[in-house]
């Protein structure tokens, strides 16, 4: 049920009837008209660009569309008023019936109300956190995972068939330099001091690695020299730092369906195939790039390499895949693991970064373009820095990691539904604040607290409704006297659950979860809004002495906390039940 897809299919088939009569060109193309909320709320509840959007085209004035198309609105029960507004905006109010029939159809779909079938199954590819395996996760990667997992969940709502996946960075240097940080941990197991020069990981979490690795080969290592024990301390450390990042993840409620090891890239010709498949598309060339303007990149040489020509497919410069030396540059896999997500037949792909890969979208960006001759997008979205505060100062660095704030500091100060909430309450782009007092307080700035209230006060009405003896279940509400609900604060209730389905698809459409963590805040405000009015109007309390009336007004609470059950399900957020 999508009531503003519902209106504009009225609206489609209202300017077909004026086609019909002559009073519109054929051949009009209606892919932009739009049916949405109108900016200010007192011009109506549904407004359409249609004659804006139509009138040239058609070479007509908008207002004249206007006016002809609402003479043709009216007509249809659903609309009591359609009133042309400025140039030829064309603003609708709708009858009281059709916001009952929202809140039928919210009990009577349940937690599929809003579901979309925008994505027809189509196959889609998530790829967050991607943490190199050097050490716990720290702050920064919590706002990219709980970002990747709220929008995987979303396409899911929406319909897409969705992977999330995970992509292990553990074929470069940053892993013998682990290994190296671990055989000190080992060393220091045996009883010998040690120091970690600089490069290395000094935090605390790899004590207890070295420790393990003590348990398993003894003193097999002990002081021998790194070619006797690198290949497998490396392999050993980075499972250990695997698990450890598993597990943190859990904490959070994130669980991967694929863990992809760069690693296992290296000596297995994909790295080659990959590079083939763009040297066969006459995309590979040897050359020397020109000198960058400002700092110089890591990848440039002034030198003959192996380019990428990614000016092809919307880079701003070609890119280095293979050093003059014949090593394979950091990009050279990057693309193989791209390479691999097109062979594996997806139709989209996104991946979630860190704001310090800004400069890694466009070459990622046109390394699929051609790999996939075009046909599968990637969508690449960074998430911003996240400032954390604790009583209004900067809250001081980890011991265990050594040099950052981890995830589980966070979780363990303010359990994973805050943490959740919390990370999604600005856009992915924005810079975050995140004030450890803040998120904890029982008031209307803080949004998490907001939006779980308004659903314990639902739960609440619920069991007192049962204690005095009204039917409280979906079905038995569904039967319920819609009616009866005639006040302008509880109409404007329902309006705002129809908007679910649509903000459903506008968010999927534009990958963009935290719409979904606004839109449960403005909800809560139009439920706690009329809970606060009920304070001083008695008859728009939910609980009444008429059991009619009552069912009716249940109805409606129990239809809000279903729709808030199902937006806190897609951010991976559990519906309080009581507060405390």
């Amino acid at each position: 049920m999508n009531l503003f897809a519902d209106i504009r299919g009225l609206v489609l088939d209202c300017l077909q009837a004026m086609v019909a009569g002559g009073q519109l060109p054929d051949g009009l193309s209606v892919a932009n008209v739009t049916v949405e909320p109108p900016r200010d709320a007192a011009h109506g509840d549904m407004a359409t660009n249609a004659a804006m959007v139509l009138a040239k085209p058609a070479g007509q004035k908008p207002r004249d569309i206007a006016e002809a198309l609402a003479e043709r609105l009216i007509n249809d029960d659903r609309i009591t008023s359609a009133e042309v507004a400025g140039p030829g905006f064309l603003n609708l109010r709708l009858a009281p019936s059709v916001w009952h029939g929202i809140v039928a159809g919210v009990l009577a779909e349940g937690p599929d109300f809003g579901r979309a079938t925008l994505g027809q199954g189509k196959r889609i590819n998530v790829e967050y956190v991607s943490a190199n395996p050097t050490g716990p996760l720290h702050v920064g990667h919590t706002r990219g995972a709980v970002f990747g997992d709220a929008l995987a969940s979303l396409l899911e709502f929406a319909g897409y068939d969705v992977t999330r996946e995970y992509y292990i960075n553990d074929g470069g240097a940053q892993v013998d330099v682990l290994a190296r940080s671990v055989y000190l941990r080992y060393l220091e197991a045996h009883g010998q001091e040690v120091a970690f020069p600089d490069g290395t990981y000094p935090g605390d979490y790899l004590i207890a690695v070295g420790a393990a690795l003590k348990d398993k080969v003894g003193d097999a290592y002990v002081d021998k020299g790194e070619q006797f024990w690198l290949t497998e301390v490396r392999e050993f450390a980075t499972d250990a730092m695997m698990d450890l990042i598993r597990a943190d993840l859990k904490a959070l409620g994130v669980e991967m369906d694929l863990f992809y090891s760069e690693k296992s890239l290296y000596g297995t010709g994909r790295i080659e195939a990959a590079i083939d498949d763009l040297r066969n598309k006459g995309l590979i060339y040897e050359g020397v790039l020109e000198p960058p303007k400002g700092k110089t990149p890591e990848d440039w040489e002034p030198r003959e390499q192996t380019l990428f020509k990614s000016t092809e497919h919307g880079d701003d410069v070609d890119r280095p895949v293979k050093k003059s030396d014949g090593s394979w540059t950091y990009f050279a896999p990057d693309i193989a693991y791209h390479y691999d997500k097109v062979q594996r037949g997806f139709d989209a792909l996104i991946d979630v970064f860190g704001a310090d890969h800004g400069g890694y979208v466009k070459r990622m960006k046109a390394a699929v373009s051609a790999l996939s001759e075009g046909t599968i997008p990637l969508d690449i979205k960074l998430c911003q820095l996240v400032k954390l505060f604790k009583n209004g100062e900067p809250f001081k660095m980890s011991k265990r990691a050594g040099t950052f704030v981890t995830l589980r500091d966070v979780v363990d100060q303010v359990g994973p539904d805050v943490t959740r909430f919390v990370m999604l309450t600005r856009k992915n782009d924005a810079m975050l604040d995140f004030d450890f007092d803040k998120v904890m307080e029982q008031s209307r700035e803080n949004p998490v607290f907001y939006v779980q209230y308004a659903h314990a006060r639902v739960a609440s009405v619920l069991r007192r409704a049962t204690d005095a003896g009204v039917a409280v279940d979906d079905a038995a509400l569904q039967a319920a006297d819609f009616g009866l609900l005639d006040h302008e604060a509880e109409l404007g209730l329902a309006a705002k659950l129809a908007e679910w389905p649509r903000l459903v698809e506008a968010a999927a459409q534009s990958n963009e979860p935290h719409r979904v963590a606004f839109y449960l805040y403005e909800l809560a405000g139009t439920f706690h809004a009329l809970w606060n009015k009920g304070n001083d109007v008695p008859s728009l309390r939910f609980l009444q002495d008429d059991p009619k009336v009552t069912a009716a007004k249940i109805a409606l609470a129990r239809a809000t906390s279903v729709v808030i059950a199902a937006g806190l399900g897609i951010l991976g957020v559990t519906p309080a039940q009581e507060m405390r």
